[in-house]
């Protein structure tokens, strides 16, 4: 499934834990599964992998829907511009975690099934 929507800016805790995110409004996409996915992204024509989190971030408070994408091997500004995201392969669904650290550990696992393939 294609994604394309708006970066805004966040709370930026991904950056917090290492994993920095473009986060998206799912406005309009009612389908979209909530869920941790191996992703995809085109950025001036070069496409990234990409480690993907549809949902409400269950761990740190939030409430409001979102897509969060965090691009390997991207460093750049993403603030206002559109991105395409391809969600490849569901890994797992949302949850919510007892700890940060629970967290950190979680997403280091999943940026390793998203990055080495």
């Amino acid at each position: 499934m294609d994604i394309i929507a708006e970066v805004v800016h966040g709370r930026k805790i991904g950056r917090a834990l290492g994993f920095p995110t473009a986060n998206m409004s799912l406005e309009g996409y009612k389908d979209v599964e909530r869920g941790v996915y191996r992703s995809s992204v085109d950025i001036d024509g070069v496409t990234y992998r990409a480690m993907s989190n549809v949902g409400i971030r269950p761990s740190v408070g939030g409430k409001e829907l979102l897509l969060e994408t965090h691009v390997i091997g991207f460093s750049g500004d993403l603030y206002g511009r559109k991105l395409r995201v391809t969600l490849v392969e569901k890994l797992r669904d949302e949850k919510r975690f007892s700890s940060i650290s629970d967290l950190k550990e979680q997403l280091q696992r999943d940026y390793t099934l998203c990055a080495g393939k």
